[in-house]
């Protein structure tokens, strides 16, 4: 039997395109709006960038950067730009929406990659008493240890295989569709 944790794996890019049409047909953002919204997309496409560039996937548990400081800096990086993309729509509906996504699908997916993490890092553990799941400590973790995953640096060849651009792309093409739908003073 597949578990929630797969489902929700397998469906969390495919659910954001089809919900990003219901985005922008229920959304009423103003110029104000579409600002403040911009900006903290803005910051939450830096933090996924940022994250990008620490992550070896199954090579490597990513403990510096970022990673210092949260374990799941990405998914951090994503809700804030949820928070920047309701702000900037204007609709509780879709702000509701976005909490029960969180709930649903990246709770689930975070507690799976964390039983992968577990049983493929022999220091996972540790890392998970240093630093918190999500929201970010004020001063890094100490974990790491010999190597290149305790002084760890930003990679831009990281961010490339990554392809996190497609994080900026997309958030640059959804604002630009509703600061067109603004112009056009389009009602949906």
């Amino acid at each position: 039997m597949v578990s929630w944790n797969k489902i929700a794996r397998r469906i969390r890019v495919p659910l954001g395109f089809a919900l990003a049409v219901l985005y922008v047909w229920l959304a009423q953002p103003t110029w104000l709006s579409l600002g403040l919204g911009f900006c903290i997309v803005a910051w939450g496409v830096a933090i996924r960038g940022y994250a990008s560039g620490y992550v070896q996937k199954n090579e490597q548990l990513a403990t510096s950067g970022p990673y210092a400081y949260t374990r799941n800096p990405l998914y951090l990086g994503s809700i804030v730009l949820a928070l920047g993309f309701a702000l900037a729509a204007r609709n509780w509906w879709i702000g509701g929406v976005m909490v029960v996504l969180f709930l649903a699908i990246y709770l689930p997916v975070i507690r799976g990659e964390e039983a992968y993490l577990r049983g493929r890092f022999a220091e996972f553990d540790e890392y998970v008493r240093q630093v918190p799941r999500l929201l970010p400590r004020w001063t890094p973790g100490a974990v790491g240890g010999k190597g290149e995953a305790a002084r760890g640096s930003f990679r831009w060849a990281l961010y490339q295989q990554h392809r996190e651009y497609n994080a900026s792309l997309g958030a640059a093409a959804l604002l630009a569709v509703l600061g067109l739908r603004l112009l056009l003073r389009l009602r949906w």
